[in-house]
């Protein structure tokens, strides 16, 4: 169910963040654009900014084009993004008035610090540090390099991960903020014709998945002989040719707004974590868990340890120890129709129960709500709060 919304004076948000219009590789986009929605929906104003020539956004124009940016803005019409160039950008100007500036951990390093710099000089803005991603464990150069110094904390979107920042000494307050679905969109759709048995929306990536892959999705769709349909980007040509071998086919890169409709096409899915998170970030699920759940199709999951509790394992989705395993969960969904119908229920009220965008929201404003007094200025001690977080 809808979480109920505390009252708020209206704030003013800045965020800074890689891209809100390009979710190219880039699935951190889903969560941002319910994020600011729902923040929205309950009269804040929020400002996006995102680097102009960035990753993400490049790459979606190559492949789509313009017509990408357009149907972003019809699908999305209350959001905005403003891209900046570094060398240029006003930041005095882009944070004036601003009560809450979340900084993405795709942001160029230089900006995090300068941000840094301006809250350290006088801001007035809470001043929060957004990490979803894998780096502090597989890059951890990379994060080290970043100046936190002045932030009010870290956003974590996982405990194991909020507790990494806390013993490296990098943040003395970090909060657990898990990615959710924006259940605007993200909902059931009957009615749609059936074009598959099973569906998988995921990068390649850099071999942090490829013999996962291979074991629990393409082998098991091989040797059960499943219409099987594949949407993501950065295949090599390696890959593309385990798809056809496996006779899958492959859709390329998918807007994430599309999924939805792509998921009620199809009789289930399978959830191949990436392997920093099973091996050293345990309890921290990908996006793509809350969109399937959300959706109503059901899930078979490669192991991974939900070490948090966030669902319920066997009850919202099945998980298959290996991949003789997952043919037998595949099998089962496939030709019962009481297990399959039972695996959608639960895990659609779970996600409208715990882990809808609205859900997030209260969170983050709860965690606004601690850091009313500068963090310089503050009796709070150096601990990690994680009061009212999932």
């Amino acid at each position: 169910m809808p979480p109920s919304q505390t009252k708020w004076e209206p704030m003013r948000f800045v965020i800074f963040c890689h891209s809100l219009v390009s979710d190219w590789n880039h699935g951190n986009a889903h969560f941002l654009r319910g994020v600011v929605r729902e923040l929205q929906a309950r009269s804040h104003a929020v400002r996006v900014l995102e680097p102009a020539g960035g990753w993400s956004r490049e790459n979606m124009l190559a492949e789509a084009g313009e017509a990408a940016v357009a149907r972003f803005h019809a699908v999305f019409p209350s959001l905005r993004s403003e891209t900046y160039d570094f060398d240029s950008l006003d930041l005095d100007e882009a944070l004036d008035g601003a009560d809450v500036v979340l900084v993405h951990e795709w942001t160029d390093p230089a900006l995090v610090a300068a941000i840094g710099r301006k809250r350290a000089a006088g801001g007035r803005f809470r001043l929060l540090f957004h990490d979803t991603h894998h780096r502090i464990v597989s890059k951890p150069e990379e994060m080290a390099a970043l100046d936190l110094s002045a932030y009010d904390g870290v956003l974590a979107f996982g405990e194991v991960l909020r507790q990494r920042y806390l013993d490296l000494g990098w943040a003395g307050r970090a909060w657990t903020w898990h990615e959710a679905a924006d259940t605007v969109l993200f909902r059931p759709i009957p009615g749609e014709p059936l074009e598959g048995q099973l569906v998988w929306v995921g990068n390649w990536g850099d071999d942090e998945r490829t013999a996962e892959l291979h074991e629990f999705l393409l082998d098991p769709v091989k040797r059960l002989g499943l219409k099987a349909r594949v949407h993501g980007v950065r295949y090599p040509a390696d890959a593309l040719e385990a798809l056809r071998d496996a006779r899958i086919q492959y859709g390329g890169w998918l807007p994430n707004h599309e999924a939805p409709n792509l998921f009620a096409r199809h009789r289930v899915t399978v959830h191949v974590p990436r392997r920093p998170y099973v091996q050293a970030l345990p309890g921290i699920p990908t996006i793509r868990v809350f969109e399937a759940l959300a959706c109503g199709i059901p899930l078979v999951c490669a192991p991974w340890d939900d070490a948090e509790g966030l669902f319920r394992p066997g009850t919202d989705y099945l998980v298959a120890r290996d991949g003789k395993e997952m043919t037998e969960h595949l099998r089962a969904v496939l030709s019962d129709r009481d297990l399959a119908a039972g695996l959608a229920r639960n895990g659609l009220e779970t996600i409208q129960n715990r882990h809808g965008c609205a859900h997030r929201v209260e969170e983050l404003l709860a965690i606004c709500r601690t850091l009313v007094a500068p963090a310089r200025e503050s009796a709070m001690p150096a601990t990690a709060l994680k009061e009212g977080i999932v």
